[in-house]
């Protein structure tokens, strides 16, 4: 027999709080495994209660990772729980927190669940109940900037421009120009969220749409420094001086907006928008006679302090470069609301996947 941890003891707490919060709920007897005088019964709560009159049993199983792939896992516990001893009652996963996608795992699998955030869904019968609560707690926000820092986005993009090939370790750490150590720790983080599964062939995304999204709620441009500069060319004359860079003169890249005319032209914009590094913003000056207005700048470069978004750069027409789809859909997503219109165009045109 186990003793109970303090997550099944908050679990508990927390069950009786929100079954407290229903009027029609009545909670008798609530059993956690590892009380004094009670055997481990192989899951962790077991909650006699009685809804309008009727009884319901809850069976619960506590995990202190609310993670997709964990929630499948209660899942399964769960349901051969029930299936083993025969017994009826409403099976339910608690955990600290549950993202979207682990309450959506929850639904596809049928079971009720809770979290320590207040998020619940319990549904049997005719019955139908469910909370949704704004906001996420801190471990989860610093998991999830973790998750999208410079380094750790080399390894998305690599995965999001090629969403249907499985890469090896060595093979994705190579591609992206990190270590074996970080292509590991991603892997497993996006595992765990169910945006990644492991095959025989290598780590490959399955729900690349799913990372997509989370990754532009949580996307924060790179940082470096910007310049804004004037320049007298426009449309095809600033394209045509642009196939003038010789690649030993630095990396200099269309982004954003103007990017997506490349890929999906949306939004009409009298200003050009470039990543590049230094070598490449001299060159960039000179050969578009760059000025520094007191204002009116059509000329927005930024030099960032990671290469990623430059090392992720296509060629879309012979001699110019631009961002990724991916990355320039983050961009656009970040510029306002008619940026955001544009993204969701690009994204549309390019950045659909089967599910």
């Amino acid at each position: 027999m186990k003793d109970p941890t303090v997550t099944e003891r908050r679990a508990a707490e927390a069950l009786k709080a929100f079954l407290g919060s229903i009027p029609q709920f009545a909670l008798g007897q609530m059993t956690v495994c590892g009380e004094p005088g009670e055997s481990d019964r192989g899951v962790d709560i077991v909650a006699e209660t009685e809804f309008a009159g009727r009884p319901v049993r809850l069976v619960v199983e506590v995990k202190t990772n609310g993670q997709p792939r964990i929630a499948h896992q209660a899942a399964y516990q769960l349901k051969r729980y029930l299936d083993q001893t025969g017994q009826e009652g409403v099976p339910m996963f608690i955990a600290p927190y549950l993202s979207e996608q682990a309450q959506a795992a929850c639904r596809d699998e049928g079971i009720a669940y809770l979290d320590f955030q207040g998020n619940a869904r319990i549904v049997f019968d005719s019955i139908f109940i469910e909370r949704q609560v704004e906001g996420k707690p801190d471990p989860e926000r610093r998991s999830l900037r973790t998750l999208f820092k410079p380094k750790s986005a080399r390894i998305l993009r690599v995965l999001l421009n090629d969403p249907q090939r499985a890469w090896r370790v060595t093979e994705l750490a190579e591609e992206a120009k990190v270590s074996l150590g970080l292509v590991s720790t991603i892997g497993a983080a996006l595992r765990d969220r169910d945006w990644a599964d492991q095959t025989e062939q290598g780590l490959r995304l399955i729900d690349p749409s799913g990372l997509l999204d989370e990754w532009v709620r949580n996307y924060e441009k790179p940082r470096g420094e910007e310049v804004r500069l004037y320049t007298h060319l426009h449309g095809k004359a600033l394209s045509e001086r642009l196939r003038d860079l010789a690649p030993e003169e630095g990396r200099v890249v269309l982004a954003s907006f103007s990017a997506a005319d490349w890929y999906a032209p949306f939004v009409r914009q009298s200003t050009s928008y470039f990543y590049a590094d230094d070598k490449g913003l001299g060159a960039l000056q000179t050969i578009l006679s760059l000025s520094a207005p007191a204002k009116g700048a059509n000329i927005v470069v930024r030099v960032p302090d990671e290469d990623g978004v430059l090392d992720d750069a296509r060629a879309v027409a012979p001699g110019v470069i631009a961002t990724s789809p991916v990355q320039t859909y983050l961009d656009l997503a970040a510029s306002g609301e008619r940026g955001a219109e544009g993204a969701e165009h690009l994204k549309g045109k390019l950045l659909r996947w089967p599910s």
